[in-house]
């Protein structure tokens, strides 16, 4: 990540706090420190901390509004165990230092899109970089996930915010009561709103810390919501759902950088839900449905907010009946820096079943996009 990046994250916008907060009504922007991780302050899932934690803000940096006190950031060093950490080893997309092994998730559907939840090991052929590779471990099993809420924040989002909260709060309702969710809303700046938590009330008040004002900077929202995700070591399965009505025109990152960082080991699945009508150019909307299919995701274009809330629906339907394939490389010796993944599935009584899982992943290092 660049420095430009990382200044940028810093900035002050409309009195949000910089920290966690101590009162509900306060925020966290998402700082990436020079290492490619989020500097954050951890947040209790329950309980705000407490009072002996406050601290002053850095020199450059502004105070928190009056009335809210803020916990300083864990350093960068501190923020979490780095990915090459043994509890890291047995994560999504992970090459393992003992044993070579790549982990997919992967959403099966038919020609109507519907869910194929009863498949077995036999229907699947995994192929990297063309060549076939034989599955190690197979399971279906609704899993908690590690899930990010990433919301447009922009002044175009305005008069749309009340029906997508409701929509992403039907999404949480419907999921695994074990997952880990925090809440991302971003326009020209990034903040993580609320920290990872089960508690629906908490996420349901930092959907609505709504500003509603200012450019749309997608790719650096998404991007620092994915490395905050990366340093979760609880959960292997990552989710970030990305809601927005425009085209990226603020971030520093690019979409093809972004692209090459989600590609990252144990990288996150996104979803995708882009509202036409607004700013939603065709640039935009390939945008997004790249950042969703390479990712193994999937992209929606709702023609009518009234729709927004069936998508949610299917998304969390969707995260609870994937599969889990794992794989090791056929060539132990040839270790590239990164591999083409494709998975097909061959079931009796289907003509055709879709295959959603990542298009590519990096075995270390940077990755290159596919």
């Amino acid at each position: 990540m660049s420095s430009e990046i990382l200044k940028f994250g810093w900035l002050a916008s409309s009195g949000r706090a910089w920290a966690v907060a101590l009162t509900l009504s306060m925020a966290l922007p998402l700082n990436l420190a020079a290492q490619g991780s989020v500097s954050t302050a951890t947040a209790p899932t329950q309980a705000a901390p407490s009072a002996s934690s406050q601290a002053a803000p850095a020199q450059g940096q502004q105070s928190a509004p009056p009335g809210g006190d803020s916990q300083a950031p864990i350093p960068a060093d501190q923020a979490g165990p780095d990915s090459t950490t043994p509890d890291d080893q047995s994560t999504m997309f992970v090459f393992k230092k003992e044993v070579q092994e790549v982990m997919l998730h992967a959403t099966v559907t038919d020609r109507q899109r519907n869910l194929v939840p009863n498949l077995d090991k036999n229907a699947f052929t995994i192929l990297e970089n063309g060549s076939p590779q034989p599955i190690t471990s197979f399971r279906r099993q609704d899993v908690p996930v590690a899930m990010g809420i990433v919301v447009d924040n922009s002044g175009s989002m305005r008069d749309k915010r009340d029906e997508v909260n409701r929509a992403v709060l039907s999404l949480i309702r419907a999921s695994n009561p074990a997952d880990e969710i925090f809440v991302v809303n971003f326009s020209q700046t990034y903040y993580l709103d609320q920290d990872y938590t089960s508690d629906i009330r908490l996420l349901e008040t930092a959907l609505h810390q709504v500003s509603s004002s200012g450019s749309t900077a997608l790719y650096d929202a998404i991007v620092a919501s994915s490395v905050h995700l990366r340093n979760n070591p609880r959960l292997d399965k990552k989710v970030l759902l990305v809601i927005t009505d425009g085209e990226d025109n603020m971030s520093q990152e690019t979409l093809e950088e972004a692209l090459s960082k989600l590609q990252l080991k144990n990288g996150p699945t996104i979803y995708a839900i882009g509202l036409l009508g607004s700013g939603m150019r065709p640039t935009g909307k390939d945008a997004l449905q790249r950042l969703a299919e390479d990712t193994g995701g999937v992209a929606y274009f709702p023609s009518s907010l009234d729709q927004v809330s069936d998508i949610t629906s299917q998304v969390a339907h969707d995260i609870r009946t994937q599969y889990l394939i794992a794989y090791r490389p056929k060539n132990q010796s040839a270790k590239p820096e990164s591999g083409a993944v494709k998975v097909e599935a061959h079931a009796p009584g289907y003509a055709k079943l879709n295959v959603e899982t990542r298009s590519g992943f990096a075995y270390g290092g940077e990755a290159q996009p596919h």
